[in-house]
């Protein structure tokens, strides 16, 4: 594959987290979660993320296409996301595979988590945020962590992370305490109406 040919769009979430779009897909079995360079081990792609100087990455999400980035230091995002792109790059052009697929240990656990979160979304997150058109969609629970797709009226709504954050993460916390967190892997820059459009790079 010619690195030339990837495309890949940055979307900063805030100074710590930014979202990266790529135009081929980096892991299709689910979603993936590093919270640090040993689980990174034998997934290049992550262990090249981890490597790079300065950004102090303390945590990736991989899914699709999609590749979020937590980042414990100050430099800015447009600094630290030309050696991503880089590394993304290589990494899909060596033609292994980026993102080695998660340990059969983990599963089980997770997949139990999955369907008491399923059904909490079912139950109680859907009908509330139904109420101002909007929908979550349980993507995956991987490391006890949420991740999820917020659409319709969420998508793309500058509430959203409050909903987030305020109400589903609640929520989980009083439900499924086993939750160790949430992630949304939400495109909010896409969407038929989305309430902002992000800045294409």
């Amino acid at each position: 594959m010619n690195p030339d040919e990837i495309r890949i769009t940055a979307e900063p979430i805030d100074t710590a987290r930014c979202k990266f779009l790529v135009s081929q897909p980096l892991h299709t079995a689910g979603v993936r979660r590093f919270s640090s360079p040993e689980e990174a081990k034998g997934s290049p792609l992550a262990e090249a993320i981890f490597a790079i100087p300065g950004a102090a990455v303390a945590e990736l999400i991989v899914s699709g296409n999609l590749i979020t980035v937590v980042k414990g230091s100050a430099t800015p995002w447009p600094a630290v996301g030309k050696s991503i792109g880089a590394a993304i790059r290589s990494a899909l052009a060596s033609g292994a595979p980026p993102i080695a697929p998660k340990p059969a240990a983990a599963v089980a656990d997770d997949d139990t988590l999955y369907d008491r979160v399923a059904g909490l979304f079912d139950s109680e997150v859907n009908p509330m945020v139904a109420r101002h058109g909007g929908r979550v969609e349980l993507i995956d629970v991987q490391d006890a962590v949420v991740m999820l797709r917020m659409g319709g009226g969420c998508q793309g709504c500058g509430m959203a992370d409050v909903t987030l954050r305020q109400g589903i993460e609640a929520m989980l916390q009083q439900h499924v305490p086993e939750v160790k967190g949430v992630v949304d892997i939400t495109d909010h820059s896409a969407g038929t109406d989305p309430y902002f459009a992000a800045a294409k790079k």
